[in-house]
């Protein structure tokens, strides 16, 4: 498996070695800017033994069947990635941004190959917050488009509406060999996910904190439709998300931002794959840190996620069985940690990049991180431990077009999960190595993949 994935990636890097760019077309205040990335994986995990829940007996009792562990693999997947960025000045003081993605699987016009009986955020298909980022069909998508006026009243301030570019924010940027998103952007251990919403902002000028802004954030995450006011009705609510950012110090050598954010209202499923009732509400607050030191890009980023559910409770067919982040009959709030740290080093006279990363969740830790450019699962949602090595190799050729640049990246993930449920928050976590095939070790709806790994390849050409 591994030589197969390995010849594959050295003959598509000698083959695009020679690879060109068409340059970028600008029209008075109109930028156009246009990126494409192929992308290959070789994917493989195991799953411990455990005990699956398969439906209801004719007395409307829980059924269960014992599974004895086993591995699963997809030798190679292959994707195309597109994406065409644009920018517009059409008055004074108001900019328009735009970023249209299509992301296909290679023989397939569907995300079934990527999704599995493993990860909620892997399950069933994309959704509002991932479309676009997690691999599909052909199809050419709005990933963000907004608007933003500036100047407001003369003073350092904004506000900005519209689809949000709330998906590859810091430091994850890093690995994925971008520039921080500008003020927009958010600390990627807490949000990645596709919001619809608005953000007023401030940036007063401080000698002693140079680049600081504050701005308020909402973002709509489930819109419910129509209450029906008659007795008995079931009553859905709106999820809507608020937070604060800040960027105490905000300069190329380092960046400091701290982030407190509450989502409420939360929904039991992926807000188009039938919503059925609301479970709560969560609130994070966390840190993350970036600093450059020569040629070496450094960063530690850390967070805090706490529950507080209400009496709701969902389940296969509407069965009463799980709660946010607890089981039928044992209401509690939870909180969580996180930690995610890493660094680059650059050389200049190759062009190469060397990466390595590492993050850990704990037991009752969870993001809202879908959007994450992994195909397990998002990363940063583990409850354990995620160790990733890569290598970004510049095709050093002279750029033509403006911002012009052609890279290849090698890389390899390893995933060490703890405890069940990583990016899910419906039901209690169970320790993975505690499970069985009895039912009184805790039966699961998903399969508890206990290890698993992905080494990728991606070729990569913007401008």
């Amino acid at each position: 498996m591994m030589k197969k994935f390995f010849v594959m990636a050295m003959a598509v890097i000698l083959s695009l070695a020679a690879a060109g760019m068409a340059p970028a077309a600008e029209d008075g205040g109109l930028e156009i800017g246009l990126e494409y990335r192929f992308r290959a994986d070789s994917l493989s995990g195991s799953v411990h033994d455990y005990s699956q829940f398969t439906g209801f007996d004719t007395l409307g009792n829980p059924t269960f069947a014992p599974v004895a562990g086993y591995d699963v693999k997809n030798d190679t997947v292959m994707m195309n990635r597109f994406g065409m960025n644009l920018k517009a000045n059409p008055v004074e003081d108001v900019t328009m941004k735009a970023r249209l993605l299509m992301y296909k699987i290679s023989g397939h016009q569907t995300s079934n190959p990527v999704m599995g009986q493993f990860f909620a955020d892997r399950y069933g298909a994309t959704n509002d917050g991932t479309v676009g980022h997690v691999p599909e069909d052909s199809v050419l998508r709005v990933d963000y488009a907004y608007a933003t006026v500036s100047n407001i009243f003369d003073a350092p301030a904004w506000f900005s509406v519209g689809r949000r570019p709330s998906t590859g924010g810091i430091p994850s940027n890093i690995r994925q060999n971008s520039d921080k998103m500008g003020t927009a952007g958010i600390p990627s251990l807490m949000v990645n996910y596709a919001f619809d919403g608005m953000t007023l902002g401030y940036a007063p000028d401080i000698a002693a904190l140079p680049g600081a802004y504050a701005k308020l954030c909402y973002g709509r995450g489930f819109d419910s439709g129509y209450q029906v006011e008659a007795p008995g009705a079931p009553t859905l609510r709106d999820t809507d998300f608020v937070g604060v950012n800040m960027a105490a110090y905000d300069s190329d050598a380092l960046h400091v931002e701290l982030q407190w954010q509450k989502g409420m209202n939360i929904f039991d499923a992926p807000s188009d794959a039938g919503v059925s009732t609301n479970l709560g509400d969560i609130s994070w607050i966390g840190a993350v840190v970036t600093g450059k030191v020569s040629s070496l890009n450094l960063f530690v980023t850390a967070a805090t996620s706490k529950t507080d559910p209400n009496n709701n409770l969902t389940g296969p067919g509407g069965a009463p069985m799980a709660g946010l982040m607890y089981n039928a009959g044992d209401k509690q709030s939870h909180t969580g940690n996180a930690v995610y740290l890493g660094g680059r080093y650059d050389i200049a006279s190759s062009g190469t990049k060397i990466g390595a990363e590492y993050n850990r969740g704990s037991k009752n830790w969870i993001s809202m991180v879908p959007a994450e450019d992994d195909l397990w699962t998002g990363k940063l949602g583990t409850r354990g431990d995620v160790v990733e090595f890569y290598v970004i190799q510049s095709l050093n050729r002279k750029p033509v077009a403006k911002k012009g640049e052609a890279f290849v990246r090698l890389g390899y993930q390893m995933y060490n999960f703890e405890y069940t449920g990583s990016n899910n928050w419906v039901g209690a976590p169970a320790k993975i190595s505690d499970l069985t095939t009895s039912p009184a070790s805790g039966p699961q709806m998903l399969a508890p993949v206990e290890k698993a790994q992905d080494i990728y390849l991606t070729f990569d050409v913007r401008f």
